[in-house]
């Protein structure tokens, strides 16, 4: 019987370092043509969205979609993942999926900082301070001996509560600064994770050989960085370029002006598979475009529905 998963259930069976490893794995199927990924559908609704993503991976054996409307206000954006058997068609479990959507977001990003980041990045700025600021950084704590955050949002009380809350939760010197360029001085890993619709990252702050992950910017609406430090990054990767094409605001931008192609952008799978070195040199600059992938999705409920089968836990649906 198919089971059903809460987001608490989700949250307890699915740890960071867990999720950054079934999404290496599952960017490792990709690049071997084991995968099929759809970029998400959007319907417009009287009073928002209604979004929609689906993929199957042949090697870990499962299909599934993710669906949820956005209406305004967190009550209107529940989502689900419904998760098959790839042979059968039997399906395997129904999940919440907010903390699944926050973890494998992060899980996403620290894949592309193990393959991309400086073997010895030791200093992070984080520049947003939301839901999922905190994954992001955990994540990049995940993949490398990080000794010491910096954090910067508009509002002062917002990122002094994150540094705080970070500090006790991971073990590493979070702080809060003033401004965006304090943040990012000196950094080695940049993570970018805001809803802003003009830069919040100008690439004259950057220093040579900081990785960036840019996660927040999933609509053409949005800018999170600017032209100079798209232009400045040697590597340039996004989860997935169909999805990047009609999604990633900081590339789409770009191209009517020239100084961007397509053609200039890798996939995270190719990265992965070991077909696009993700760090040329120490002083590479990189960036990472993360849009959020179905895969993600059914590679991480693939991981809870295993481990909760395994510890008797969810809710055996009728069906």
């Amino acid at each position: 019987m198919a089971l059903f998963l809460s987001d608490q259930d989700v949250a307890q069976l699915l740890p960071m370092n867990e999720c950054v490893d079934v999404l290496d794995k599952a960017f490792a199927s990709a690049g071997k043509g084991q995968v099929d990924n759809r970029p998400r559908n959007r319907i417009r609704m009287p009073g928002g969205f209604f979004h929609f993503m689906t993929a199957s991976d042949s090697d870990s054996g499962v299909f599934g979609f993710k669906a949820y409307p956005s209406f305004g206000g967190p009550a209107s954006a529940k989502m689900i993942v419904m998760l098959y058997d790839y042979e059968t068609g039997g399906m395997l479990s129904c999940m919440e999926a907010s903390r699944l959507g926050q973890i494998r977001t992060g899980a996403a990003s620290g894949v592309a900082t193990k393959y991309m980041a400086k073997e010895d990045a030791a200093t992070v700025a984080v520049i947003g301070s939301g839901f999922q600021a905190r994954t992001q950084l955990e994540a990049v704590c995940a993949v490398r001996d990080i000794k010491d955050v910096r954090v910067f949002s508009r509002r002062e009380e917002r990122r002094e509560e994150f540094a705080k809350r970070s500090t006790e939760r991971l073990g590493v010197d979070v702080k809060a600064v003033g401004t965006a360029q304090e943040c990012v001085d000196g950094a080695d890993v940049v993570i970018v994770i805001t809803s802003a619709r003009e830069p919040a990252l100008l690439g004259e702050w950057l220093s040579p050989g900081a990785h960036i992950n840019a996660a927040g910017g999933n609509h053409w609406m949005r800018r999170e960085i600017d032209e100079e430090a798209v232009l400045r990054s040697e590597v340039i990767v996004v989860d997935d370029l169909d999805q990047a094409k009609i999604e990633c605001g900081d590339l789409l931008w770009l191209e009517p002006r020239g100084t961007f192609r397509w053609d200039m952008a890798k996939e995270l799978q190719d990265v992965v598979a070991g077909q696009v070195n993700g760090r040329p040199s120490p002083d590479s600059i990189t960036l990472f475009e993360s849009m959020g992938l179905a895969l993600e999705d059914i590679a991480a409920a693939k991981h809870v529905y295993e481990k909760a089968k395994a510890q008797g836990i969810g809710q055996e649906l009728p069906f």
